[in-house]
């Protein structure tokens, strides 16, 4: 959702910004727009919905018509560039993967965007209730696949789905009461609930940095939609810090945008988790699934990590006995759709993780399911353990091998699986000042790193604001697999406030890698976020009816962080930090119990926040281990 987003051209229709400048990776001679010309002959079709609102379709149909192909569908937000039957893209990640084994290429407009009729609605609600000509996106998958199986020649009658972000959500539509021609879906970085975990806020906390351009952006509507570049925010520094710290109160957002993200109000209009809201988690409807569904995403991914994991165990909850997997890898939002995934930000994985997934999970389960290749056998949870950087097989997810542990917070910046015992200081303290946050990174951008979720943490650890816990270096590996629950004891000077909690894997002193990496740093005590996330506070007890705190009244928080499968090498250390600023990817706290989308500046004030380690108030993160060899 981000200028720094993958950008998947074309069949895979990427990320929530699909306009934005793309990554381009070099393309193979034998598969350029030429070769795709040669092997493909491309067609748009007006695909009527049974409202009769046509959607704009490309379809690209194998030369080859020596037998019949399936179809492989992807459902976007952002275009189909370059439009017109004689203008062909150059095929790139996925899109070259599959094109190269022969599909029947499709990919459409959704309602009201780009080339095709109605009226746009993010992220529109799933109607279970559906009645004679009305509509949802599960309706316009289904008629789409419904035309497509009748009208397109040469098919097999069999059909896929699937795409990444906001594609990944239309694929979790098409998934619901599935078409019968529906065999295979693969929602990849699906959005599940943009309330608690997904794009525009984690649990309750609004993510700023990462949505305010996108949505500027997306609400554009130039008067050629089919051939006009969408232009972005001119933000007059490449500082996003100085920019939002500059900006004010989040109030002062509207004024920027000057009226051209109608959405963007729309959002600040309900800042509590209200019906708005509830109507747009798709996760309780994700049922009547008769297909093979492999949901995919990475474990860095900032934007969707929480709707691939919820997705999942969704669908497996509510559909017992369908083939249901679960891909992870290293990879940023899209990551696996076109890089090499061999490296993030200075981390390196040791291979090219993407290439590995493209051509050994992604093709063979579409050639499994389209066209009865027996070669492949479903994994319930195909996944990359980080540390280690290999692949690992398990038959569920979190593995059932795995054991839940108990890792605690001490006196004196102590972290330890036992709990804390009489006599120990109760607390730990820091002022939290809004109009000095903490940073989420140090790359200059008005939007997002790809790479923050990887970002060495030492600037943070300096910092007065920010609670430091770690335990002597370790004497063997320790893998963590599944995912983090956290309970806070805590009390503030002021009546209301973030935590920010991060799990960090601190490398060895003398750490060394086979070769430079791609920032040029020296690895040694890097401290890699291995998984971070923030909680508001005023929705500790209830998300649609928040409530202010008592100051200086002990108070539990308990969230819960996505997962993580992580190996904390030997000579390694484990290190938490807890913070109450996070900006400006999340938006800041006044500290005192107000709408934050109307807060005033006088609003904004310090606070003590401390975080307790007592017998009595054991603070603490519920780890899954997984043990040696397993």
């Amino acid at each position: 959702m981000t200028s720094r987003t993958l950008v998947v051209i074309g069949l895979v229709g990427g990320s929530l910004l699909g306009e934005a400048a793309q990554i381009v990776d070099a393309e193979a001679p034998d598969t350029n727009a030429v070769w795709l010309a040669e092997h493909y002959t491309k067609y748009e079709h007006m695909v009527p919905m049974r409202d009769g609102v046509r959607l704009l379709t490309r379809v690209y149909v194998p030369k080859d018509d020596s037998t019949q192909w399936p179809i492989l569908l992807t459902r976007t937000t952002y275009s189909l560039k370059p439009y017109g039957v004689d203008n062909y893209t150059d095929p790139s990640g996925s899109f070259r993967t599959l094109a190269k084994d022969k599909f029947i290429l499709v990919t459409q407009d959704v309602r009201g965007r780009y080339g095709s009729e109605g009226e746009y609605v993010h992220v529109r609600p799933f109607n279970p209730n559906k009645k004679d000509k009305e509509t949802d996106e599960s309706s316009d998958a289904y008629d789409t696949i419904d035309w497509l199986v009748k009208n397109v020649p040469g098919n097999n009658g069999k059909v896929g789905v699937f795409g990444i972000s906001y594609p990944g959500f239309y694929t979790s539509m098409s998934m619901i009461d599935s078409h019968p021609a529906l065999k295979a879906a693969s929602p990849q970085a699906p959005i599940s609930d943009w309330f608690m975990g997904d794009d525009l806020h984690h649990n309750g906390a609004f993510f700023l940095s990462q949505n305010f351009e996108f949505f500027y952006r997306f609400a554009q509507k130039p008067e050629d939609p089919l051939h006009e570049e969408i232009k972005p925010f001119n933000f007059k520094t490449p500082d996003g810090y100085d920019f939002y710290l500059g900006m004010g109160p989040l109030a002062n957002s509207e004024k920027l945008l000057e009226g051209h993200a109608p959405e963007w109000s729309e959002f600040l209009e309900h800042p509590n988790y209200d019906a708005f809201w509830q109507a747009r988690n798709i996760r309780p409807h994700l049922k009547n699934i008769h297909c093979a569904v492999m949901t995919v995403g990475g474990w860095y991914d900032g934007e969707d990590l929480f709707g691939t994991l919820e997705t999942y165990r969704w669908t497996e909850r509510q559909n017992p006995g369908i083939t249901n997997m679960l891909v992870m890898g290293p990879w940023p939002h899209g990551g696996w759709g076109r890089l090499e995934g061999d490296k993030l930000g200075g981390v390196r994985f040791h291979g090219k993780t993407s290439e590995y997934y493209r051509e050994q999970i992604e093709l063979p389960f579409f050639r499994c399911f389209l066209k009865g290749d027996t070669n492949f056998t479903p994994t319930e949870a195909r996944v990359f353990e980080t540390g280690t950087d290999q692949w690992r097989r398990f038959d569920s997810w979190p593995p059932k091998q795995a054991v839940e542990h108990s890792l605690y917070l001490r006196a004196g910046g102590k972290l330890y699986f036992n709990p804390p015992g009489e006599g120990d200081e109760p607390f730990d303290e820091y002022i939290s000042d809004p109009s000095k946050p903490v940073p989420f990174t140090l790359e200059p951008t008005t939007d997002y790193p790809r790479s923050y979720p990887v970002e060495d943490q030492r600037f943070a650890a300096s910092r007065p604001d920010v609670l430091v816990y770690e335990p002597e270096p370790l004497s063997d590996d320790l893998t963590f697999a599944g995912p983090i629950r956290v309970t806070l004891y805590v009390s503030t000077s002021g009546t209301d406030a973030d935590w920010i909690v991060k799990l960090i894997d601190v490398y060895a002193g003398d750490f060394r890698e086979a070769e430079t990496n791609a920032l040029h740093q020296r690895m040694g005590g890097y401290q890699q976020l291995v998984r971070g996330d923030v909680f508001r506070g005023k929705f500790r007890n209830s998300f649609e009816k928040p409530g202010p705190f008592e100051p200086g009244k002990v108070t539990k928080i308990e969230f819960t962080m996505p997962d993580v499968f992580h190996t904390f090498r030997r000579g390694h250390r484990l290190m938490v930090q807890i913070q109450s600023t996070w900006f400006p990817l999340v938006d800041r706290n006044p500290q005192t119990f107000v709408n934050i989308s109307t807060a005033k500046p006088e609003d904004f004030k310090k606070a003590t926040q401390r975080v307790y380690h007592s017998v009595a108030a054991a603070s603490a993160l519920s780890v899954m281990v997984l043990p040696n060899g397993k």
